[in-house]
């Protein structure tokens, strides 16, 4: 087995399994949040439409190659990271408003984001428009992440008591994967890594600044679901973005693009998440001496 094959057989199972590992600790009433249509079609038009926008216009600003291009863009068309909740617990905000953005965004990906990808790489007349099988890449996104979302939501449903019992070893055997699968691809795409540019990390800062400004504006009046939007909206979903990219772009600059914004984004997000944590206890008394 080559080292391409084996790099996308690894992140198709590690996505399967971080899938089944979230589904078994989501409970439906957490998906309460499908009720509220308004804050849904919000999440729908940051992820879907405002952030693929943000993301065209900063890569025609900074004259990205085709290669590059792609691996943002398909970081741009895959919201519903599954860190999302985590980052918002740090934040002290609304995490149950969280998972349930998270599951329905990662969900709903398996069908948008291959057809969003086709349609942006034709306007964006990227010459590796042709290789896009968007047939293919619903049908690798439909078992890889949402079938097994669906089993672990599912066994969490109608046996808890297995959910919780598979639950811890879940966790640990998703963090093995995912340290496995980043090493390899970094070992593998270490050069090119190393050959990021200044531009490229200004650029890759803006458009995390971007995206939170997005999911802040999108999250609506008051402030009871701001930082859930926003930190869901601002953290993509890396993990489907690698296996599109490794499916249909193997050994290119479009898995550098991916796995290099998947660092600065983390990063990034995980500051952020702990100021504005650390920012909401004066948030609250500010809020009180204003009532009083």
């Amino acid at each position: 087995m080559g080292i391409d094959k084996l790099i996308n057989l690894l992140v198709t199972v590690t996505l399967f399994e971080m899938m089944v590992s979230i589904g078994l600790g989501v409970t439906f009433s957490q998906l309460a949040v499908a009720m509220n249509r308004a804050l849904v079609l919000r999440a729908a038009l940051a992820n879907y439409v405002f952030v693929p926008a943000i993301v065209v216009a900063l890569l025609i600003m900074f004259h990205a190659n085709p290669m590059v291009r792609i691996g943002f863009l398909l970081a741009a068309v895959c919201p519903g990271a599954p860190y999302g909740p985590a980052l918002t617990a740090i934040a002290k905000g609304n995490v149950g408003t969280s998972v349930g953005l998270m599951v329905i965004l990662a969900g709903s990906s398996a069908i948008v984001a291959p057809l969003l990808i086709r349609w942006l790489l034709g306007f964006m007349s990227s010459n590796a428009t042709a290789k896009v099988d968007g047939g293919k890449m619903i049908a690798t996104l439909l078992v890889s992440q949402f079938i097994p979302l669906c089993l672990g939501l599912a066994i969490n449903r109608f046996r808890p008591q297995l959910a919780a019992y598979l639950k811890k070893p879940a966790t640990i055997l998703c963090a093995v994967l995912n340290l496995a699968m980043f090493g390899l691809i970094m070992a593998v795409q270490f050069r090119m890594l190393a050959d990021i540019r200044l531009a490229g990390c200004i650029g890759m800062f803006i458009l995390v600044i971007a995206t939170l400004a997005i999911g802040s504006v999108m999250s609506g009046p008051g402030n009871e679901n701001r930082k859930a939007l926003t930190l869901t909206t601002a953290a993509r979903n890396i993990g489907v973005s690698l296996v599109i990219a490794t499916t249909s772009f193997p050994a290119t600059q479009a898995i550098t693009a991916v796995l290099a914004y998947a660092i600065f984004q983390t990063i990034v997000l995980a500051l952020v998440a702990f100021a504005w944590g650390r920012l909401s206890p004066l948030e609250v008394v500010f809020t009180r001496s204003r009532a009083a």
